[in-house]
């Protein structure tokens, strides 16, 4: 049978499984086979917002994305192969990790959607983290409920049921109120030996606001969890007709637990094992390690999460990383146009990177910060982004470039070390993904310098997140019975994929430390700009 019959069979029998994944700048729709083939996809381009003193994106947004997205893989399925998407075999949903979306008994949005990115929440991400002794980021959801609670607003006597982005959409689609276990760990704190929320933290917390009179306890806001593997609903005829307009797809789909992006990251890396890594570059950056044992401390730059089988995890998460790159390449595409050039971005993109490679190992001197929005993990609640250089630094193209992909892993690099050279963990690789590893061989080359680690990109890492929610509703759909997630990926998915993989350079590894002094020294000027530019 043709490749083309095969696809066409699968997509009219059902033999498939979709993933949409809500990234920072884009929606994805991805639509595989039972050999985990991509049938088809599509996508919706979108950007947050700062409003009110909060990044957002507009309910509206959220439901457009998910049309949009879903209605282009829909329509490349049917240029392709002449049939009509009707049904599907499994379904899931992922998005961006943490954030805050509350909604009262009417299942209205009380405030617009607070995401990952705002640095708000500091003083009760203190409180928490000094209450739980266990971190607390400043994007975890009970960080923003808690926040909300200390600033009297109106609204928390209100609220009902407390989600991420990913759970909201499979509310809407299932009325299931559930979460992927890794999703939930960035909600509130997992008890690895019970695979739920810490009861014993949860009723502290439920202590701490006691004196409030509100009328609601802790748990009854939190979405239930589900490990991998689980089914968590079916879509309804009212989230069928929400997804397809056209009312062509058909209700009573099945749908896997919705999981965040560092979980379908850890997915499309084949990185759910110990000793494991990977790292996502995009408008924030961060590195997932599969620990062997507990840290033995808290430190804040540090989030334990899980993998979504449930597997302790050391999360280190820097809110910016190639918005700025993106910015800069954007001035020079505007540069060679004004001078008449029009520029393909995927060559100028390579082009602009690849000099990096010619740079001297440290960027000769030069510093920059990519700081569009505050960065936990430096101590800073807003950023400015900052290109700095003295008299004496090299300043060229090469170095230029070279010293901006450095910047965007130098606060992970920062929490990278405490994991590595104050808790020995042990890793063995690191996957990298992300629209950064499309231009070969340089980003890994960097981080692999900053990592001081052998980094591998895979033939799939440019399906992303979108692709590694699919193969989790696959493996809800089509896993043999207690076959685990690290098995299927092992040898199912990812048993016949290509890798490359780059070892650290000395020379690069050596420059990228100098390079990370300049940084650190360097933090009170991005200080100074963010106090003194409005």
């Amino acid at each position: 049978m043709s490749n083309r019959l095969s696809m066409e069979r699968a997509i009219v029998k059902g033999e498939t499984s979709l993933g949409i994944e809500f990234g920072s700048t884009r929606i994805k729709a991805v639509l595989i086979d039972q050999s985990f083939q991509t049938i088809a996809s599509g996508s919706y381009e979108w950007e947050n917002q700062l409003k009110d003193g909060f990044w957002t994106y507009s309910l509206e947004d959220i439901i457009t994305g998910l049309q949009k997205a879903y209605s282009e893989l829909k329509q490349e399925i049917e240029r392709a192969y002449g049939v009509t998407l009707q049904t599907i075999g499994s379904i899931g949903f992922s998005a961006m990790m943490h954030g805050y979306m509350a909604f009262d008994e009417k299942n209205e949005l009380l405030v617009p959607f607070r995401t990952w990115r705002n640095a708000t929440t500091g003083a009760a991400a203190k409180q928490l983290t000094d209450l739980f002794q266990f971190n607390i980021p400043e994007r975890w959801s009970i960080a923003h409920l808690y926040q909300a609670v200390l600033n009297d607003e109106e609204h928390v006597p209100r609220i009902r049921y407390v989600t991420t982005l990913a759970g909201y959409i499979h509310w809407l689609l299932t009325r299931n109120k559930a979460l992927g276990i890794g999703d939930a760990s960035g909600m509130f704190p997992i008890d690895d030996s019970t695979g739920n929320y810490n009861e014993s933290m949860i009723k502290q917390f439920d202590e701490l606001v006691a004196g409030k009179g509100y009328p609601w306890k802790l748990k009854d806001l939190l979405p239930k969890v589900y490990t991998a593997g689980k089914e968590a609903g079916v879509l309804t005829a009212e989230g069928a007709k929400i997804l397809d307009p056209s009312n062509q797809l058909q209700a009573g789909i099945p749908l896997c637990p919705p999981e965040g992006d560092a979980g379908t990251g850890m997915v499309a890396t084949n990185s759910v094992k110990m000793r494991t890594g990977n790292v996502s570059v995009g408008t924030s950056v961060f590195a997932m390690i599969v620990l062997e044992k507990e840290l033995t401390k808290v430190y804040p730059e540090i989030d334990m999460v899980t993998t979504p089988n449930g597997s302790p995890v050391g999360m280190v998460h820097a809110n910016n990383c190639s918005s700025d790159i993106n910015a800069w390449i954007g001035l020079f595409r505007e540069y060679s146009e004004a001078m008449g050039n029009k520029v393909d971005n995927e060559q100028l993109y390579s082009v602009m990177l690849n000099k990096a490679l010619e740079a001297d190992p440290d960027g000769g001197g030069l510093l920059s910060y990519g700081y569009l929005s505050g960065e936990n993990i430096t101590r800073l609640e807003q950023g400015r982004p900052l290109f700095v250089r003295s008299p004496e630094g090299k300043f060229n193209l090469a170095n230029f470039m070279r010293v901006h992909l450095f910047t965007a892993f130098g606060a992970l690099k920062i929490g990278m070390d405490i994991l590595t050279r104050e808790e020995n963990v042990a890793i063995d690789s690191i996957l990298g993904h992300g629209g950064l590893f499309k231009t070969p061989v340089v980003g890994q080359k960097m981080l692999a310098a900053a990592m001081n680690v052998p980094v591998s990109v895979m033939s799939t890492a440019g399906e992303g997140g979108a692709w590694g929610m699919a193969i989790l509703a696959s493996y809800m759909k089509n896993k043999a019975q207690q076959e685990r997630l690290d098995d299927y990926l092992d040898h199912k998915v990812f048993n016949e994929v290509e890798s490359q993989e780059i070892d650290p350079d000395p020379v690069d590894v050596k420059g990228f430390e100098i390079f990370m002094e300049r940084y650190k020294n360097g933090l009170v000027i991005e200080k100074a700009a963010v106090d003194n530019l409005v």
